[in-house]
């Protein structure tokens, strides 16, 4: 059975980013960011070229799917409902309903997710990776359990230590 992890930025320093991508043997990550940048010099690690480039050194392979990233307009339904909440974006604990609702009919059910099923590296695992500390809060945990039921792919959710 092919696994799957997910990991966020949030709680990881660059280092001990690549040292929990190494004890759970990823091999390949999974970008489903829209903006491939994160604010803050705390996670500048994370921007995408100082990422790629850290992830080439450490022999894992890097790819970005656009096309499972929340919409600008979707990004902004879930940050009017954590202000409604009282949330921070990095201390947000789960998903709007509602971003649930139209992330899945608008972004998740009309990508083909077999492509990314086939690339998946026979040695080691993928990581889905995006910004949220806790996947419970983020897409990337949607577009895993939809990994899990209709591929049959076991999902670990790998957090900071």
């Amino acid at each position: 059975m092919a696994k799957l992890a997910t990991i966020g930025v949030y709680g990881f320093d660059g280092d001990s980013f690549l040292e929990r991508l190494r004890q759970a043997d990823v091999r390949l990550l999974l970008d489903v960011r829209q903006r491939r940048g994160v604010r803050g010099p705390d996670y500048a690690w994370a921007n995408s070229l100082r990422l790629q480039a850290a992830l080439a050194e450490a022999g894992i392979e890097y790819r970005h799917h656009r096309e499972l990233a929340p919409t600008t307009e979707l990004r902004h339904l879930q940050y009017a409902e954590d202000a409604r909440q009282g949330v921070g974006k990095r201390s947000r604990r789960e998903l709007a309903a509602e971003y649930t609702r139209r992330y899945t009919a608008e972004i998740l059910d009309p990508v083909d997710l077999d492509p990314i099923v086939a690339a998946l590296p026979s040695g080691g695992i993928a990581t889905l990776f995006c910004v949220e500390r806790d996947p419970e809060a983020c897409h990337r945990s949607l577009v895993a359990r939809r990994l899990a039921e209709q591929h049959h792919i076991t999902v670990e959710h790998l957090r900071p230590l």
